[in-house]
């Protein structure tokens, strides 16, 4: 199952660049480890994630607006946001390979496999049993409890060690759980050691004169400073919140995993500001609205969980994950958490100016608490193109009897229609043209007339266009066209007039948030 998840994630890496999704960086200086650029297709289906995302806050809740807040910050910001003292991951080294890992990561792994064997024992078991009752057996079969015990105890370990940056503990940890290095497949590990996480720079014209400030590592400091701004400006009463789409840069010690995991990276954030005592509520509140917002993409129900932290962060007391079911196995896509009232008294604290709410209902000024929605909008692109990517046998014939498809959200698609004429003479294309005039106010089109219709299928197919509109000799005389369904290839005779129609139910922006009302 591995290899085969491996080759899928292979495919969509090859499919993302052949058609215009995903291009290496700098690619004709050789790339950039970790560093991708977005092509012509991939900028519009990122560009319609990030709408998608930004009106459900922005439009679909009267108490939420957006920010745009700048890169670079003074310095002090991130002292008090903890990231200066705080921001830090386990790194180890394998002498052997000369490879370097997360020791967190690791362990996490070798976890993993653990909780792999489990399924197994329960597959097999369901396999033998007509009646299988999984619970019964998970809580009374010895292997499974030995299994159990032990995942348990690695997980109380890697907490303590964490939480207390404990390396020497980690290292421990390592050696005890017997794990090798995947390369060189030795045991042979440096000491684990901390390694920050932010890249540094320097902002004056002159390097003596300078001062050393930070890439931000993420967006949200920049809703926080902007806290009291917003709230005054804007006349917001708690609970309010604060959005952004930005880009962060993380020093990943390893980056890997195509676009799931880059130094160079963009959030979409919501920072949702409320009364102390009220965060669990919140907390609870956004979990189930940011899962039914990821499920009403249609990529599938079983392919999202939550996963509660075990090491929480020093700001928050409750996280969880959104997991997402990718190529390589369930990975974080979005956090949620209780961030208490640590960054809004920490920026009070170090930049000596009030930082806190006058609530008129309670006839009291405090600082508020904040619950956090971040999600990850290159790993939601991943998880998108991912479950999207299809390869079709239609017939026992050649090639074109295959196909590529994405099935992507139609209203996601970086083009909603692709319109063809049949050839390229006797007035079709003029006729195509003045159907694409009518429609590109309203959706993204495409207009192609080389190769014979099927070809053209295959690549609107690869792309992701959810219908193509063929114009032939009878548009001409009655004006219907033939209208084909990406996902199930079904024609149909309809009217040029319907088709606007046809998108605006299917593929506009307002066909996924009314799911959502």
């Amino acid at each position: 199952m591995a290899q085969q998840d491996d080759n899928v994630l292979k495919k969509v890496i090859s499919h993302a660049k052949e058609y215009g999704f995903i291009f290496p960086s700098s690619e004709i200086y050789d790339g950039l480890s970790a560093v991708y650029d977005y092509g012509q297709n991939g900028v519009e289906l990122k560009n319609n994630i990030k709408e998608y995302w930004w009106r459900f806050m922005t439009q679909l809740h009267d108490n939420i607006v957006g920010v745009d807040a700048a890169i670079f910050m003074h310095p002090t910001t991130w002292k008090a946001s903890g990231h200066v003292d705080a921001f830090n991951d386990p790194m180890v080294d394998n002498k052997d390979s000369k490879k370097r890992y997360r020791a967190d990561v690791l362990v996490e792994d070798a976890i993993a496999k653990m909780e792999e064997k489990i399924e197994k024992e329960v597959e097999k078991a369901a396999k033998r049993f007509e009646n299988f009752d999984r619970a019964m057996f998970v809580s009374t079969n010895p292997r499974v409890l030995e299994y159990q015990k032990k995942i348990d105890e690695t997980n109380a370990r890697l907490k303590a060690a964490m939480g207390s940056n404990d390396m020497p503990a980690m290292k421990q940890l390592i050696a005890d759980l017997e794990i090798a290095d995947p390369i060189s497949g030795t045991k042979n590990w440096t000491d684990v050691r901390q390694f920050n996480l932010m890249f540094s720079t320097e902002m004056g014209s002159i390097a003596e004169e300078a001062n050393k400030i930070y890439l931000r590592p993420e967006t949200a400091q920049g809703i926080f400073v902007n806290f009291l701004n917003v709230q005054k400006t804007g006349r917001m009463k708690i609970p309010f919140g604060i959005a952004q789409i930005g880009k962060a840069f993380r020093n990943e010690i390893v980056a890997r995993q195509f676009i799931f995991r880059m130094r160079e990276f963009e959030q979409m954030e919501m920072q949702f500001f409320i009364r102390p005592g009220e965060e669990m509520k919140w907390y609870e509140y956004w979990k189930a609205k940011r899962m039914k917002w990821h499920q009403s993409l249609g990529l599938g129900e079983d392919n999202y969980r939550f996963h509660d932290h075990l090491n929480l962060a020093h700001y928050a007391n409750a996280a969880c994950d959104i997991q997402f079911n990718f190529p390589m196995g369930f990975k974080e896509l979005e956090g949620i958490h209780s961030r208490t009232d640590f960054d809004l008294k920490n920026h009070e604290k170090y930049s000596g100016k009030k930082l806190q709410y006058f609530d008129p209902e309670l006839n009291q000024s405090y600082i508020p608490f904040v619950v956090e929605t971040s999600v990850g909008l290159d790993r939601l692109f991943l998880a998108t193109l991912s479950k999207g990517y299809k390869e079709e046998k239609l017939g026992t014939g050649g090639e074109e009897n295959e196909r590529v498809v994405l099935s992507i959200p139609p209203a996601l698609a970086p083009h909603k229609v692709a319109v063809l004429p049949l050839v390229r003479k006797d007035g079709l294309p003029e006729k195509a043209e003045k159907i694409v005039n009518d429609l590109k106010l309203d959706f993204r089109c495409y207009y192609e007339d080389k190769d014979t219709i099927g070809r053209r299928y295959r690549r609107m197919d690869a792309i992701g266009t959810p219908y193509c509109v063929t114009v032939d000799h009878q548009s001409l005389q009655d004006d219907t066209v033939t209208i084909r369904h990406r996902d199930t290839m079904q024609q149909e005779r309809l009217s040029i007039s319907a088709v606007k129609n046809v998108l605006a139910e299917t593929c506009s922006m307002k066909s996924l948030l009314q799911k959502l009302v």
